[in-house]
């Protein structure tokens, strides 16, 4: 199956790392970084959502009025917009971008994030919610006619869409989480699963639970699985783990200096309350390093903030620890280095080639052994014939 890999589209150049040196919305940076990422090989960039930060949407649609290749994954909340006018939003886009759209909706794992842009329901209330949101917004990209929703979230009459996505019938739905809830409602729903990278094992574990909800939810299909990591890569293997242990000195004094503030609190004031985060944390707690090259430091340093695992070593190291993953099933793999512009450059020229050609190398494997294996069973036909 084909590999791709998705990189991060940062409309600032901050860090947990680096303060951040350009406004929060630089035209220039944010053009800079998409272009590095297009030119380097890579798939598609991340618009990611926190409630002080840019608006996402409208930045991807500067971006995509300016590259023709790049594709665009836009993270959306569902409690910022009603589901009619964001359907509206995102077919817009679709337009804009020529057909180039995926939509990450997130449910929201922290409560005062949340609360910030006045969000009070439970989590267990805002699954419920995205649940019924991604359906509408389906409906609405899909639908021709007028139609009426009565639901526990929203209720509307006679509703129909004048503008409508490139993609048919529909752009793509990614949904995240590691809770039940997460997998029953990303089971049912997406058609891109995302994970937090984490030691094989778990990982397999996480597939497993996702294609037993997508079955659950009455799917012949599966979502495609993406898997999120931090690399650290370096020219020796020494290099690359010196680079590792700069990068969670540098974490750590950021973090105790008060600089480091996620989403409107300091980094790690508080225990996550979103189940993926507490996996990042215990995994940390029990071991540092797991199988080809996964150090988990630099998730310990950030107390477990969304995609924290690292990959560690030399190019080579890194593509055969990601062609682990793609082993089990992994076709999405996001990376995102400390220093957003620079990685994103170093990782599409030394690492993304390497695994594009050994991915093209097992396809091609596999292709082989299919076509023996149905050549010997016409062969077994006819002696019995």
């Amino acid at each position: 199956m084909p590999v791709e890999f998705l990189g991060i589209a940062a409309t600032g150049d901050g860090s947990e790392t680096t303060p951040r040196s350009t406004a929060a919305f630089d035209r220039d940076y944010t053009l800079r970084l998409a272009r590095a990422h297009e030119d380097h090989g890579w798939d598609r960039v991340l618009f990611a959502y926190g409630a002080g930060s840019p608006e996402p949407a409208a930045a991807a649609a500067f971006l995509a009025s300016h590259l023709d290749r790049l594709q665009i994954l836009l993270a959306h909340r569902p409690n910022v917009s009603y589901p009619t006018f964001a359907a509206k939003t995102f077919a817009t886009l679709d337009q804009i971008s020529d057909g180039r759209l995926t939509v990450h909706f997130i449910t929201g794992g922290s409560d005062h994030e949340q609360q910030r842009e006045g969000d009070f329901l439970s989590k267990d209330e805002r699954y419920e919610r995205t649940r019924e949101y991604i359906g509408i917004v389906k409906k609405a990209w899909t639908s021709r006619e007028p139609f009426d929703h009565e639901g526990a979230h929203y209720r509307f009459n006679d509703f129909v869409s004048d503008v409508f996505p490139v993609q048919q019938p529909r752009p793509g739905v990614s949904f995240g989480g590691s809770s039940d809830a997460a997998y029953a409602a990303g089971g049912a729903e997406a058609d891109v699963y995302c994970l937090w990278g984490e030691p094989l094992a778990r990982t397999a574990e996480q597939i497993e639970r996702v294609k037993e909800a997508a079955r659950a939810a009455g799917r012949t299909d599966v979502p495609r699985i993406q898997v999120a990591f931090r690399p650290i890569i370096a020219p020796t293997e020494e290099l690359a783990w010196e680079k590792a242990h700069r990068t969670v000195a540098a974490i750590k004094a950021r973090r105790e200096s008060g600089e480091l503030v996620r989403r409107g609190r300091p980094l790690g004031a508080a225990a996550p309350e979103n189940t993926g985060s507490q996996r990042l944390i215990e995994i940390a707690e029990a071991g540092e390093r797991y199988d080809r090259a996964l150090w988990t430091p630099t998730a310990a340093a950030t107390g477990g903030a969304g995609n924290s695992n690292a990959l560690v070593g030399t190019p080579e190291t890194v593509a055969e620890a990601l062609l682990d993953y793609y082993d089990l099933g992994v076709d999405i793999l996001s990376a995102r280095g400390y220093h957003l512009l620079d990685d994103a450059i170093d990782f599409g020229r030394h690492v993304i080639p390497i695994v594009r050609e050994e991915v093209a190398k097992r396809d091609a494997a596999k292709t082989a052994a299919a076509e023996r294996t149905e050549r010997d069973r016409h062969q077994l036909i006819a002696v019995q014939a």
